[in-house]
């Protein structure tokens, strides 16, 4: 069964951003194959409640992490009194967080990059700051960030992203070669247009700005993927998810688009 080939019994799963979307989505299907999960997000309120939603066979133990990503130095001293109170170590890592806004590149502030740079690439090393030294004592780990086609190619309006997108993949690249006589697996997830609330922000932004239906916008979108529609998150969860299982225990460094082949270049 599929079930048996993607087994996480007895592993500790850290999922950013897993409250709704991708994160929410990858968060239940590594539940359901036996994980015990570690959910992070802004709102307690919702991660209490996505807590109780999560599958649990009765010998899971889910755990939440009320944390912002926009502050890497409090992400850092919370993530540390974490893992020293409950004395746990993570066999897999999936960095995840929202995108910064749109626009273009040559009108984005240096306040603009530097809170993008905080928010991914700089809590992103936080994380593996926290969580990393149980890995390597272990030699085994997967680390698995969530990114953007816009690392294989930039999207129009998305400056910022872009930039921080490719700085991100970059720095997962590298962790890779150095991880790797770890027998730690470093990959980059690349979603292409998504069904998640950050796709409707940039829709409902588009609609406005060009004074069309957002309807209209999705289509135009839906209609740039060779597969003719926009993916829903599962989709992008079940390739995370396969990833970090041991299945895929001899793919590392790579960026692999889950984008209905709408990336252009190879």
């Amino acid at each position: 069964m599929i079930e048996n080939n993607l087994a996480f019994n007895n592993k500790n799963i850290f999922v950013g951003g897993s409250t709704n979307g991708i994160g929410w989505e990858s968060a239940k299907l590594f539940a359901k194959y036996g994980g015990n999960l570690t959910i992070v997000a802004r709102n307690k309120n919702l991660l209490l409640q996505r807590l109780q939603e999560l599958p649990n066979n009765g010998n899971q133990h889910h755990q939440y992490i009320v944390a912002d990503f926009s502050d890497p130095e409090n992400l850092e001293t919370i993530l540390n009194e974490f893992v020293e109170k409950n004395t746990i170590n993570y066999d897999v890592i999936i960095n995840n967080t929202g995108g910064p806004p749109g626009g273009a590149l040559e009108k984005a502030s240096t306040d603009e990059l530097t809170s993008a740079f905080n928010l991914h690439l700089v809590s992103f090393h936080k994380i593996l700051g926290a969580l990393l030294e149980g890995m390597k004592s272990r030699e085994a780990g997967s680390i698995i960030n969530i990114i953007s086609t816009s690392v294989k190619q930039p999207l129009n309006g998305l400056g910022v992203s872009n930039t921080i997108r490719g700085a991100v993949a970059n720095w997962a690249k590298t962790l890779a070669n150095e991880l790797g006589p770890y027998n730690i697996t470093v990959n980059n997830v690349l979603p292409g247009a998504t069904n998640t609330g950050r796709l409707k922000e940039i829709i409902k932004n588009k609609a406005q700005k060009l004074n069309l239906e957002e309807t209209t916008i999705e289509k135009q979108m839906a209609d740039q993927v060779p597969l003719k529609r926009i993916a829903e998150p599962i989709e992008v969860a079940n390739a995370i998810v396969f990833l970090a299982s041991d299945k895929a225990r001899y793919i590392s460094g790579v960026n692999l688009p889950v984008d209905g082949g709408r990336t252009k270049s190879l």
